[in-house]
């Protein structure tokens, strides 16, 4: 049985849990998005005192709170209890761009298991002006983005579009290009740091 949870599994199967959590959440009349915690886990650390944008009830949204929690756990348990003996599976094109860039590849290097480059996320690696770089200024804009697009990727990528929302669908076409602008022509110059 552990053997069977261990190896990666078919696309398909994670294609279709996410549409009937979609379909229970519309059923309830709830909306999902991981962003939307952290105005939750603000208001329940008091920040609703002084700002009105945190004045909710944040009780209500303790299912997206589990959610969380959740996610959170099943990572630690998919890398530490059911770790897969294969190796992370990526194309060619992509090994030889990383390698172009002087990263290593998944599974290459000291995190024999990695889905991230060592050479930016190891520990050694921390309090490096490039991981500093990527690390306070990527999550500041993660976070800046995230609040002024009204949602995450996937808040609007699964639910707004599930919801068939104009706006959800203009955030993801950004959240694209960010992301090839980013791979394309900020990563090559960040690395160089």
């Amino acid at each position: 049985m552990i053997e069977w949870i261990s190896e990666p599994w078919h696309w398909s199967v994670s294609g279709v849990a996410i549409a009937a959590v979609m379909f229970m959440l519309l059923y309830a009349g709830k909306e999902f998005g991981v962003s939307s915690n952290l105005r939750t886990m603000c208001t329940i650390a008091g920040a609703g005192r002084k700002y009105e944008f945190f004045r909710i009830d944040w009780r209500a949204q303790r299912w997206n709170l589990t959610f969380i929690a959740g996610s959170v756990l099943g990572g630690f348990l998919a890398f530490f209890v059911f770790p897969s003996s294969e190796p992370v599976t990526i194309s060619a094109e992509t090994v030889n761009y990383l390698q172009s860039l002087g990263l290593s590849a998944p599974g290459e290097g000291d995190f024999h298991s990695s889905y991230v480059p060592a050479e930016i996320f190891a520990v050694d690696q921390l309090f490096t002006l490039r991981t500093l770089v990527v690390v306070i200024l990527g999550g500041f804009l993660v976070g800046f983005g995230a609040r002024w697009a009204g949602g995450c990727t996937s808040g609007h990528a699964i639910s707004g579009l599930s919801n068939l929302q104009l706006p959800s669908l203009i955030a993801v076409i950004g959240f694209f290009i960010g992301g090839l602008f980013m791979s394309w022509f900020l990563l090559p110059f960040i690395l160089q740091l």
